[in-house]
């Protein structure tokens, strides 16, 4: 397994990439300093398609997930606050859709599934309960989680046809990689337990295609 790690703090990237380099010596981890604007997440990808550690490999998977929070009054919101997640966290997923994509199919060519071609690989987004339903002093939250899930589902149905498999997954609770009594319970999740789900759709043949789910750990309301 061949992983490119992408996020804003360089410390924290190199942190987990040695964590996993630990825990799994014969994959290979790199890690892409960047945030969501659109100039950075290009580079990253120029960065990662000519990384020596890539340059003979295929695209196969690319996963969307970052933090994004905002909560205030309604009105004392500003138009300017309001709409920076916006461009930050729905610009940053158009742009990062786009470029995988824009790999998959330099990767893996642009014939359908109707003439022939087989699946060329896998685009995730991971939401929050936000996507389908907002609280109070939420509303530029909500906005963004939702705007992102109709992203994933417009994706969904103009790739589908041609190979690529769009998927939408509700993350609801706390995501953790402590193996522990609260997980193993089920009040947070494990994020080994997300890594296995994901690598199910992934795996998942043209024949069914799961394209959202609700992910939560057992003692979450909801």
């Amino acid at each position: 397994m061949a992983v490119a790690l992408l996020a804003r703090s360089p410390d924290k990237l190199n942190d987990l990439a040695k964590d996993l380099r630990t825990q799994t010596p014969q994959g290979v981890f790199e890690t892409f300093a960047t945030d969501t604007s659109p100039d950075k997440l290009r580079k990253a990808f120029a960065d990662i398609k000519s990384h020596q550690s890539f340059k003979d490999l295929k695209l196969q998977m690319a996963i969307f997930s970052i933090k994004n929070s905002s909560k205030k009054p309604f009105m004392s919101e500003t138009f300017e606050d309001f709409m920076d997640p916006l461009e930050s966290y729905v610009g940053g997923a158009m742009v990062f859709a786009q470029e995988s994509i824009k790999r998959m199919f330099e990767d893996h060519g642009e014939k359908t599934l109707a003439e022939g071609a087989e699946k060329k690989g896998t685009l995730l987004f991971t939401g929050t309960l936000g996507a389908l339903r907002c609280n109070a002093e939420y509303a530029s939250y909500g906005a963004s989680r939702a705007s992102v899930r109709q992203l994933a589902q417009a994706l969904a149905r103009e790739m589908s046809a041609k190979g690529i498999h769009v998927a939408h997954a509700i993350a609801n609770g706390r995501i953790t990689d402590a193996d522990n009594e609260d997980t193993q319970r089920g009040k947070h999740i494990a994020a080994e337990a997300v890594g296995k789900t994901y690598l199910f759709l992934h795996e998942q043949h043209p024949t069914l295609w799961t394209h959202e789910l609700d992910l939560r750990p057992a003692q979450e309301k909801f």
